[in-house]
């Protein structure tokens, strides 16, 4: 059984079609692609996987399950972590503080035992604190642990992102841009901590990503959108040599090759 299957979906804005027909699935333990040039619709495909747009056509289904009706909250729940294009942190928050922040759903003890200290709260509130750090220093992001993100380089607060999103215990991973901002020798780093998470930590990922070299030593397999709709799928190899894939995404063969 797939831990995500997409299949057959559609959603318009207004005369808008920006998903149409868009079928795709990542199985268990698998790194998933999803690539494209801007605006082919790899964003909004996230935001219907996550509950945060309503398709107009198709489903959404989680380990089989149909979770298109879902609010974005309850599928988060269920196991579905998600990173966004721009980055969703706190920036006058210190790093910790943002991965404590990310698990409060996570949390069982109500407002007024958090207000008054009762000692379950306190209890809940060292293990939420003790899982925080064991994803910075799985992550190796442990010396900025009390460092505020306000100054910090955009490729940094991306990371900081994954941390707060694997710090809430996620069974499927959704990465948008997840190395946007680092330098090559970054997203190649990057790219070794994903294959790391999958084996360590046993998630399912489905990224979208502009970093060509990183989605094919990465990925198991690859999913291009391309004005809403899906235009090829495969393993690496097959869509780096593509011809229909060079042309909208990568621009020119030569282009590619010197990627």
């Amino acid at each position: 059984m797939a831990v995500l299957e997409v299949n057959d979906l559609g959603i318009r804005f207004g005369g808008l079609q920006a998903l149409e027909a868009v079928t795709f699935k990542a199985e268990e333990y698998e790194i998933v692609g999803l690539m494209g040039p801007n605006g082919a619709g790899k964003t909004t495909a996230f935001n219907c996987i996550t509950g945060f747009y309503q398709p107009s056509t198709g489903t959404v289904s989680y380990r089989g399950r149909d979770i298109t009706s879902l609010r974005p909250d309850q599928r988060a729940a269920l196991g579905i972590g998600r990173t966004f294009q721009q980055v969703g942190l706190v920036r006058t928050m210190t790093v910790l503080e943002n991965l404590l922040t990310a698990q409060h759903a996570r949390v069982r003890y109500s407002a007024a035992e958090g207000m008054f200290g009762i000692p379950t709260s306190l209890v809940e509130e060292r293990q939420l604190r003790e899982r925080a750090l064991e994803v910075l220093d799985f992550m190796g992001m442990a010396h900025l642990a009390h460092t505020r993100l306000a100054g910090l380089p955009y490729g940094t607060l991306k990371m900081v992102e994954a941390c707060a999103v694997l710090a809430t215990d996620p069974d499927l991973l959704l990465l948008d841009e997840p190395s946007a901002g680092m330098s090559p020798e970054e997203s190649h780093e990057f790219g070794e901590l994903l294959l790391n998470i999958r084996k360590q930590l046993g998630v399912t990922i489905v990224m979208i990503e502009h970093h060509v070299p990183m989605v094919v030593a990465v990925c198991d397999y690859i999913y291009v959108l391309n004005f809403g709709r899906l235009l090829a799928q495969g393993l690496p190899a097959e869509i780096q040599s593509h011809p229909e894939v060079i042309s909208a995404y990568f621009g020119e063969e030569d282009t590619y090759g010197a990627a």
